[in-house]
Formats: structure tokens, C-alpha cells, sequence
């Protein structure tokens, strides 16, 4: 197999930084798991005689499983930024569910993992240490990958078309933005509110409005980090904010900092 590799952002906050500490890359997935799995990500980091490195990360809707050594683990949907620490040497490989995706493999209402994590072994009834050994044991990402989507091949649920449906709307979402509300969902998607968020919930984790508020934030951060935008006010016009006061509120409250604290980090780890 040889997948596409892409070298994303991914939620990453102030990517320039973050690639002065480790290596980051996407794999697709072969196409019988692309139905549940958006990508397999690979970090490799080495900071031998460097002091500890935290990463901001944005949240998304989606469920991960990350695959490291005595750690293994599959996180639900984080609602608020958050920080990974690196240290030392390593490299963990992930798994990047499609939002939906994770609720066939689990049978369970997702939203009971938001902002929460769960072993392996309580979904799969498999021995952590096992997968571990096959996918780190390997030198090359390609490889890496390999192992992992074994593992997944193996346990392969029914399709459930719900994932593609959820998919589709949040793809949408994310790449128009101009939805700023639900209602503008259940109008182009021709589908009941209470449906709408009852979905979300069963499959997703989160509510529609919450997936909403988070990508235009993406946005906003990312087009900082870029340094496609000097003028804040302008930005969050763009991303659909009329209300300067709701767009610093909700920007800190995901990123972490408002968009002027966020810009001044950029612009001074440049």
C-alpha cells in the first residue's frame, strides 16, 4: 500500500513553531476503511537535550486513537483547546475517526466519551501491547500504517449510512462559511432540528451548533498563523461574526487566548 501524504495543520495552533520541535504527517486510509477513518496521523519528535515542548491543539468532531507505548488509548471529542507535551524522543501513530465513524466500531452513544478516553481493549477486546509492537516496531510511516490498518481490517463493522450522512453535512460545515447557524443546516440538508441533534449526539458527540462555532474559530486561528490577515475586525466579518465581542469570547474560549493574544504569540515565534 502506499498512501498520500499531506503535511495539514490539523488543528495544530502556531504550526511554524510546532515544526521547529517534531515532523508531522497524514495518511489516507485504503478504501475499505475510508467510510470510518479520515486519516492515520504519524509525529515524530526528538528533543534530546531540549527542555519539554507543549502543543496547543483546536478540537475537532472527531473521535482518535492514539497508539504509544504503555499508552495506547482512544479519545473522545475535546470541546475546549488542549495540550499535548513532548519530551525526549519518540513517535506515536493516531487515528483520525470520521465524526460518526467511531459509533459503529463502539455501539455506544458517543456523546458518553466527550471529553473523556477509554481503553483499547474495552472496545476492541484486544491486548494493547500487541497492536503497540506492530506499529511502532516499525521504522517507515508506510509500514506503520500497514499495522494499524490490519488491526482495523480485522475488526471491520457493517456499514451504517448514518456516517456518510453526518459526514457530508459537516463536510459542508467546515467548507462553507457562511453556516453560522443549525437552521441553516436543517434548511440545505432538508432535516428535522430534534433529528438533526439527536444524531450528533448518538454519533458525533457533540451539537451541531458546537461543530458550527468550532470551524469558523479554525478558521480564524489557522488564517492567523498564516499571516493572511492583519486586520482582526475584518477576519471575523469573513468568518461570519457581525458581533466583535461574541467572536473574542468564543475565539478564547477554543484557542485559548483572544485573537490579539493569539496573533501577538504568532508574530513574536516568528
Amino acid at each position: 500500500m502506499q498512501p498520500t501524504i499531506h503535511k495539514p495543520s490539523m488543528g495544530i495552533l502556531n504550526m511554524k513553531q510546532g515544526e521547529q520541535k517534531f515532523s508531522l504527517a497524514r495518511h489516507v486510509p485504503s478504501d475499505q476503511l475510508r467510510d470510518v477513518i479520515k486519516h492515520f496521523w504519524i509525529i515524530r519528535w526528538d528533543l534530546t537535550g531540549q527542555p519539554p515542548y507543549e502543543q496547543g491543539i483546536v478540537p475537532n468532531p472527531c473521535v482518535n486513537m492514539v497508539i504509544e507505548h504503555g499508552q495506547t488509548a482512544i479519545y473522545g471529542v475535546a470541546q475546549n483547546r488542549y495540550s499535548h507535551r513532548l519530551e525526549g524522543k519518540g513517535k506515536v501513530l493516531g487515528i483520525k475517526f470520521r465524526p460518526g465513524g467511531f459509533y459503529p466500531f463502539a455501539g455506544l452513544l458517543i456523546s458518553q466519551i466527550t471529553g473523556r478516553s477509554m481503553r483499547l481493549e474495552d472496545v476492541f477486546q484486544a491486548d494493547p501491547r500487541l497492536l503497540e509492537q506492530a506499529v511502532l516496531s516499525e521504522d517507515e510511516d508506510e509500514d506503520m500504517v500497514a499495522a494499524a490498518e490490519a488491526f482495523f481490517l480485522a475488526h471491520l463493522p457493517a456499514r451504517d449510512n448514518n456516517v456518510a450522512f453526518l459526514n457530508h453535512i459537516i463536510d459542508r460545515i467546515q467548507g462553507n462559511r457562511h453556516i453560522t447557524k443549525v437552521d441553516h443546516v436543517c434548511e440545505q440538508f432538508e432535516v428535522n432540528k430534534r433529528k438533526l441533534q439527536r444524531l450528533f449526539q448518538q454519533y458525533v458527540g457533540v451539537t451541531p451548533k458546537w461543530v458550527i462555532r468550532l470551524y469558523r474559530l479554525q478558521d480564524a486561528a489557522e488564517t492567523i498563523d498564516y499571516g493572511a490577515y492583519q486586520d482582526l475586525t475584518r477576519l471575523s466579518i469573513d468568518l461570519g461574526y457581525y458581533d466583535q465581542s461574541h467572536f473574542i469570547k468564543d475565539f478564547k474560549a477554543i484557542i485559548g487566548a483572544t485573537p490579539e493574544e493569539y496573533t501577538k504569540r504568532v508574530l513574536h515565534a516568528t
